[in-house]
């Protein structure tokens, strides 16, 4: 609002903050679902190299003898819930990339509000 520069000018520390908030939030989620992936990578990879407990296999059968690494990658690329993890932490990352942008137009936001102010005073008749 041109007429309500000096209350737009005190928004942005709280606007600041608000998103800056919702980065570390965001940034916390992000670190949490890597080590959800890492874990759930590991606990995949001794399924498909056949090193899971029985109970895991009575659960979930694994009908294929898998024993050379790049077969063992393959169906790890393939499977399910590391991909749904991994769609995850590809959402964080937008959603912070995201966040930055936002956090960099509300910092540039007090130079806006002070070159909005100088034009008025320019065209004022005030130096």
């Amino acid at each position: 609002n041109i007429d309500d520069l000096h209350n737009e000018s005190l928004k942005v520390a709280s606007l600041h903050a608000k998103y800056y908030e919702m980065y570390n939030n965001f940034s916390l989620l992000r670190k949490k679902a890597e080590l959800n992936y890492k874990q759930k990578k590991l606990e995949r990879y001794n399924f498909y190299a056949g090193k899971a407990t029985l109970e895991t296999y009575q659960e979930e059968p694994f009908p294929y003898k898998v024993r050379d690494k790049e077969a063992i990658q393959r169906h790890m690329d393939g499977d399910e819930r590391l991909s749904k993890i991994e769609l995850k932490i590809r959402y964080y990352d937008i959603m912070l990339k995201f966040l930055e942008e936002v956090i960099k137009t509300i910092y540039n936001r007090t130079f806006q509000i002070k070159n909005a102010i100088e034009w008025h005073r320019f065209q004022a008749g005030f130096n």
